[in-house]
């Protein structure tokens, strides 16, 4: 069973690691058709919080995955 510290521990490299990917992917797509001239800092603040949210979300999923799977022994 993990401590309170391990669970902190993990649910925060967790988030970065997800993140990180997601804005990783997120710098492949190309937004430039879609953004209008001189709106380009909003644009990229946009996509900053649009990687954000994607990625702790991705990170809830993975993380309640790993809790749901220890719960399982309480099962039997």
């Amino acid at each position: 069973m993990f401590s309170l510290g391990q669970q902190a521990l993990v649910s925060l490299i967790s988030h970065i690691l997800f993140i990180y990917v997601t804005w990783r992917l997120m710098m492949a797509i190309n937004f430039e058709p879609m953004i209008k001239k001189g709106r380009a800092k909003e644009a990229q603040i946009l996509i900053l919080f649009l990687t954000i949210v994607i990625g702790s979300g991705v990170s809830r999923f993975f993380l309640e995955v790993l809790q749901w799977s220890r719960d399982l022994n309480h099962l039997f």
